[in-house]
């Protein structure tokens, strides 16, 4: 079975088959309910007029005497008289109409149609002569033209409303649905790089309108799902580049021409320098890019996290001459994120302090409302009141980098609070003289 190929014209088809099986129905019972009403009120005049006729009758030596029929009213209406079978009076009418008086006269109290003389007759017998029936008739052709105008009235009538319900139905559906019409064509036009094009309907006030804000919803997420990964490839190639740079220029400059063995020993060790960092580039953004999409929860104590990240920047700290001082908290202090998470949002706040310390770095522990603040604080330059945003953008270095105490790529503190935000945190930056750098995170 074809079926309508689109989702307004199966609404307009079954709208008005579903009309239409209505408006049959009601005519139909409308009709049957006439013809009934029509035949009771044929039925009473008939009777009614068979009992002026009986209380009427009066005989004298087998004689019909008394007034004349009555008027009934401008009905075409007959009347019998009947005694023992025999026809006193008679109208004059057709032999089939008096045979049919004359049936109907031997079933007193009964009704009869004759066929084909749209005639109803009756018979009742007079209350002072029980052997005296008379029978009344009345035409049935006014009633039978009644029922016929009624019932080319009401097919009409239906015809009328199923065409205008069918026209204002189609108009109805198309309006509704003409948003439809209009997002598919837009997200058909659409491209994968347009992702800020929305459906933009408004505030929702029905079930498309509801639909429409639902898919900006979604698109939202497809969007910010697709700038996570257009970052984190933006992101994996910057903090890779320099590196895998560095890695080719000792290898070649290594294979120009024959060397001692202590070079030798001085370019591998700094080309497993430059693959420890794009190791670590690469686990801090894997991990950013997990805890972003949802996919690392856990918890962990802020102690071990604090001591990991210590012993790992203690080789920085030693080579710069600094003290680094870790205060492990006590009793200790869940997080409620993973060791790793943890790991990778401290790191680069000790290390950029470390970088920019002219002696001394110190990591602090504390509760805070609901959450646990990580502090760390150097003696080094700090940074300026207009930076204190700007340096965690992607890519961005800060006043003090620029004057060449750091050659980092300016990605740790942006992916620092990148992780920290993603897990339910933060990582802030408290401007002024030495370096201030707090991470909030989650309580566990």
């Amino acid at each position: 079975m074809k079926h309508p190929r689109g989702v307004r014209a199966r609404l307009l088809t079954t709208v008005v088959a579903s009309v239409a099986i209505a408006l049959a129905l009601m005519t139909a019972g409308f009709n049957i309910l006439l013809a009934r009403s029509l035949s009771r009120d044929a039925d009473s005049v008939v009777r009614t007029r068979a009992a002026t006729e009986a209380a009427s009758v009066d005989l004298v030596n087998d004689r019909l005497v008394g007034p004349d029929q009555p008027d009934t009213g401008g009905l075409e209406t007959q009347a019998w008289v009947f005694k023992d079978g025999r026809a006193l009076e008679a109208p004059r009418v057709s032999a089939a109409l008096d045979r049919a008086a004359q049936t109907a006269a031997a079933t007193p109290g009964v009704s009869l149609d004759v066929p084909g003389l749209d005639t109803r007759l009756y018979a009742t017998t007079a209350a002072d002569y029980p052997s005296v029936v008379m029978v009344a008739g009345v035409s049935l052709a006014p009633y039978r033209h009644t029922q016929r105008i009624a019932l080319i009235g009401s097919l009409v009538f239906a015809g009328l409303l199923l065409l205008v319900v069918a026209l204002v139905a189609r108009w109805t559906l198309r309006a509704a649905l003409k948003p439809v019409s209009r997002m598919t064509a837009d997200a058909e036009a659409w491209s994968e790089r347009e992702l800020d094009r929305r459906f933009a309907v408004g505030e929702p006030y029905d079930e498309l309108s509801q639909l429409a804000a639902t898919l900006d919803r979604l698109l939202d997420r497809l969007s910010a799902s697709l700038r996570r990964e257009q970052r984190f490839s933006a992101e994996m190639s910057h903090e890779l580049r320099t590196p895998l740079a560095k890695v080719r220029a000792q290898a070649e400059l290594a294979l120009r021409r024959e060397r001692p063995p202590e070079e030798y020993r001085q370019a591998l060790t700094m080309i497993v320098t430059n693959t420890q960092q794009m190791t670590s580039a690469i686990e801090t953004l894997v991990a950013a890019a997990q805890q972003e999409s949802g996919l690392a929860r856990g918890r962990c104590d802020a102690g071990d996290v604090v001591g990991e990240v210590a012993d790992t920047c203690s080789a920085l700290a030693e080579r710069r001459g600094l003290q680094l001082d870790a205060e492990t908290p006590s009793p200790p202090l869940p997080l409620g994120v993973e060791a790793e998470i943890a790991v990778r949002v401290l790191q680069p706040l000790v290390e950029n302090a470390c970088e920019f310390a002219r002696g001394h770095v110190r990591i602090h522990v504390e509760r805070g409302d609901g959450a646990v603040l990580i502090t760390v604080d150097d003696d080094g330059p700090g940074v300026r009141g207009d930076e204190a945003e700007s340096i965690f953008a992607p890519g961005v270095r800060g006043s003090a980098a620029e004057a060449g105490a750091s050659a980092g790529a300016g990605l740790g503190l942006a992916l620092a609070r990148r992780l920290a935000r993603a897990a339910g945190g933060d990582v802030l930056v408290r401007p002024g003289d030495g370096g201030h750098f707090v991470a909030r995170l989650p309580a566990g």
